[in-house]
């Protein structure tokens, strides 16, 4: 479609089946793509959209000299994207081309800008440690290299280290790294902002192979077999549907939630009862349900025995 935008350009009138033949393709196709130019244009600022018809026969573009001006940028824009790049440069762990590469860049465009470059300089952005985390990663998969991770579970509640072969990165709500984990030896989802440290190994990647998995229906699909616990939670309890892959969750009378799930480890759920408190509790399996009755009991009985010993 952009080559067809040039070759428009220079045959005013151009006939629709001399078009279509020139590109290898129906006259039906060329007409749909036609359909679709008159949304596109040269701003994402709005205007400058390409006025392009047909009348089946012949295409007119009624308005090639307007937007064949050269791309401008308002000081808005360029203030925003010379902080943006600035920023990326100095992130660390980006490789040594890539920030060379940006830099030459960022001269170019304050150049460019004139006095609007001015204002960029007073604005500094500082990334989180999942900028830094982010990059390791994304190196270590470029250069095919394994990494080092001291990661927190949340199944476990517990920080663990362990060595990776990146995969790829994946984004759904967090970002995730997708790799071969040595210390499980299965494929394992991590997300960035739990990683607490993490280095590119001078080891080579060596993950198995395995075919990626379409994540089109989400990261974490338990399998059928997976035992199935049920909550019951109140109103403030709904945030639960939010961060827990979950089969159904019917309403309640009171406003809440029984919700139905599987995890191969269900164990893995007590903290979650806990946290819930007054707000939800485990009612299937019965045992999982008098395990996390328990584990609160336990909990409670220590806060008083550290209040009597106050």
């Amino acid at each position: 479609m952009l080559s067809l935008v040039t070759y428009l350009r220079e045959r005013p009138g151009a006939r629709v089946g001399e078009v279509a033949r020139a590109f290898g393709i129906t006259e039906r196709e060329l007409v749909g793509d036609l359909n679709v130019l008159p949304m596109c244009g040269t701003s994402f600022r709005g205007g400058d959209l390409l006025d392009i018809d047909t009348d089946g026969e012949r295409i007119w573009w009624h308005n090639a000299d307007d937007v064949a001006q050269p791309l401008r940028l308002s000081s808005d824009e360029a203030i925003s994207l010379l902080v943006a790049a600035r920023a990326v440069a100095g992130l660390p762990g980006l490789r040594e081309r890539d920030r060379a590469a940006l830099t030459r860049a960022v001269a170019k465009l304050e150049a460019a800008a004139g006095d609007a470059a001015e204002g960029s300089a007073r604005v500094g952005v500082t990334f989180e440690a999942e900028g830094s985390v982010f990059a390791d990663a994304d190196r270590a998969i470029t250069e095919r290299r394994r990494l080092w991770l001291r990661y927190y579970s949340s199944g476990r509640g517990e920080m663990t280290e362990r060595e990776v072969d990146p995969i790829r990165l994946v984004t759904e709500g967090h970002t995730y790294l997708e790799g071969w984990c040595r210390l499980s030896e299965d494929r394992r989802m991590f997300r960035l902002d739990r990683i607490a440290d993490i280095k590119v190994l001078d080891v080579p990647s060596d993950p198995p192979p395995l075919e990626l998995r379409d994540l089109s229906e989400g990261l974490v699909r338990p399998a059928e077999d997976d035992p199935q616990v049920v909550l019951e939670v109140g109103p403030g309890g709904r945030w639960v549907t939010e961060y827990y892959t979950y089969e159904n969750a019917m309403e309640l009378p009171d406003g809440g939630l029984r919700i139905t799930l599987r995890t191969p480890d269900p164990a893995g759920l007590l903290r979650l009862a806990l946290r819930l408190g007054a707000d939800g509790r485990i009612t299937e399996p019965p045992d999982l349900a008098e395990r996390a009755r328990s584990t609160a009991a336990d909990a409670l009985a220590r806060y008083a025995d550290t209040g009597a010993a106050g």
